[in-house]
């Protein structure tokens, strides 16, 4: 008789529930259970209960995004689908009808933009152009600690040009940062080693302002911006607005970084050859490189010319790039290549936030949030300028703890808008959304507030004390150059 084998009892730990999953199951039932106001409707009560859901599991990371976007799928179809119908009150919505909502977000054009932008940024890691990029800028800088840095920026500058995605960018930036410290001979716990990783980590979140196609909360913001307002910023009037504040940033950092982690003498022993050294056994350009260099340039300027040299929209150009980076004879490579590196989680994620913003319009649940903070706030009393003050120090403080700049866009910029377009008055509403929707990118504080430090952080470079001194003072010279820049240059180009 064979005897058979036991199976190993489950850790313990494993069959518990996150503690932040039981948070925001209590929350849900919470806000369930408060008194319906009068001028709120059933469905708008319930997606106020999903929306303090969602933000407490993003919040703590209890689950995975992946998994979250498909417990909040799930919520809508059946909290939405057994309420009245906001228009026809005598109906309900039905399963299918709400289960329409939830999948929404899916046939939103900034939704194909993001997938489009995975699709680009596979590209070049693919072919290696990213990598190349990179070691080629750098072999122009020079060798000191002060001109590794400008040589890490520059880097991060043209390709938040060409890689939208600021996971992507990090990832191809920091293994050649890694080689460059080590050739160099830079001790890895150095101020210098340090300093070069933390610039790459700050830079990656300050060009994700600077460039509209540089991250996927830009993108998303963009695409509320379409539904609710009726009008989103084109790629360059967003580049005319944000690369300015970038720039000047950008030159703010490395002097605080060579102020707060003073390079070590002599911690350079030898010069850019290592970095030419790695650029030579590259070889030379491949075909496939050229290719996806000359498409990236044609996408850069249809991107940089809409509404100047032609009217076709950024989804749309970006499509005609994919379609030639895998048509057969020309592209780059095949679908095969590509399926296996865009985080199709990210795509998912991204879906379910545009539905969950955009269901909190449907239900009317963002137009009476916004109602609500307008009457008890008084902010309607105060001038544009003092409105974007207040939104934006919000934002910030709010970011600290969520771990993704999508989510936090996809919780709070609905219901954002919904405050703007209840107040009162002549003003930008349009303009004065886009910048806060530079704000969304202030994840500079702590290393869980974006992917690109948490990559930087994994190189065991610095350390969580170091990055976040740096980057509290980054946060607050970047509000307040903010602000500045509401009393004078984006006041000149009328977007307050």
């Amino acid at each position: 008789m064979t005897k058979s084998k036991a199976i190993p009892p489950s850790p313990a730990g494993k069959s518990k529930l996150p503690i932040g999953l039981l948070m925001g199951v209590f929350a849900l039932i919470g806000v369930l259970l408060m008194p319906l106001s009068g001028d709120l409707p059933v469905a708008g009560h319930r997606m106020l209960a999903i929306l303090a859901f969602a933000v407490i599991v993003w919040v703590t990371e209890a689950v995975s995004y992946e998994a979250s976007a498909i417990m909040i799928t799930v919520l809508m179809a059946f909290l939405i689908g057994t309420a009245p119908n906001v228009k026809n009150p005598d109906v309900l919505y039905g399963t299918s009808t709400a289960m329409g909502f939830a999948l929404s977000g899916f046939s939103n054009s900034a939704l194909a933009l993001v997938w489009g932008a995975l699709f680009i940024a596979g590209a070049m890691t693919f072919t290696g152009l990213d990598k190349r990029i990179a070691l080629y800028t750098l072999s122009k800088v020079g060798t000191s600690t002060k001109r590794i840095m400008i040589g890490a920026i520059a880097v991060t500058i043209i390709l938040s040009l060409a890689v939208p995605s600021a996971t992507a960018r990090s990832a191809a930036v920091v293994p050649i940062m890694m080689g460059i410290i080590t050739s160099f001979g830079i001790n890895k716990r150095s101020n210098i080693a340090a300093g070069i990783m933390i610039v790459v980590a700050q830079a990656t979140g300050i060009w994700n302002i600077g460039i509209k196609t540089a991250s996927a909360q830009n993108l998303l913001t963009s695409g509320f911006m379409s539904k609710m307002l009726g009008e989103a910023p084109s790629w360059s009037d967003w580049f005319l607005a944000g690369a300015p504040w970038s720039a000047i940033m950008s030159v703010f950092l490395i002097a605080l970084v060579l102020k707060m982690l003073p390079p070590e003498p002599n911690g350079i022993t030898f010069g850019k050859e290592a970095v030419e050294k790695s650029l030579v056994e590259l070889g030379p350009m491949s075909s496939p490189q050229k290719r996806l260099l000359l498409i990236s340039l044609f996408l850069l300027f249809f991107w940089a010319t809409e509404g100047s040299l032609h009217n076709f929209d950024t989804t749309s150009t970006t499509y005609v790039g994919l379609v030639l980076l895998i048509m057969p004879g020309f592209g780059v490579m095949s679908w095969k290549d590509i399926q296996s590196r865009i985080p199709w989680g990210t795509v998912i994620v991204f879906g379910i936030g545009v539905s969950l913003g955009t269901t909190l319009l449907t239900t009317e649940a963002g137009q009476w949030l916004g109602k609500q903070v307008v009457l008890n706030t008084g902010i309607d009393q105060f001038s544009p300028v003092a409105i974007f003050a207040i939104l934006a120090a919000f934002l910030i403080i709010i970011h600290l703890g969520f771990a993704s700049a999508t989510a936090l866009a996809s919780a709070l910029l609905p219901i954002i808008i919904s405050v703007l377009t209840t107040m009162p008055g002549d003003f930008n509403r349009v303009g004065i959304t886009m910048l806060l929707g530079f704000v969304v990118s202030f994840g500079f504080i702590l290393p869980i507030n974006a992917p690109q430090n948490m990559v930087c952080l994994a190189t065991e470079t610095f350390n969580v004390k170091q990055f976040a001194i740096i980057g509290t003072i980054i946060t607050i010279v970047g509000y307040l150059l903010m602000l500045l820049f509401s009393v004078t240059y984006w006041h000149w180009l009328g977007l307050l």
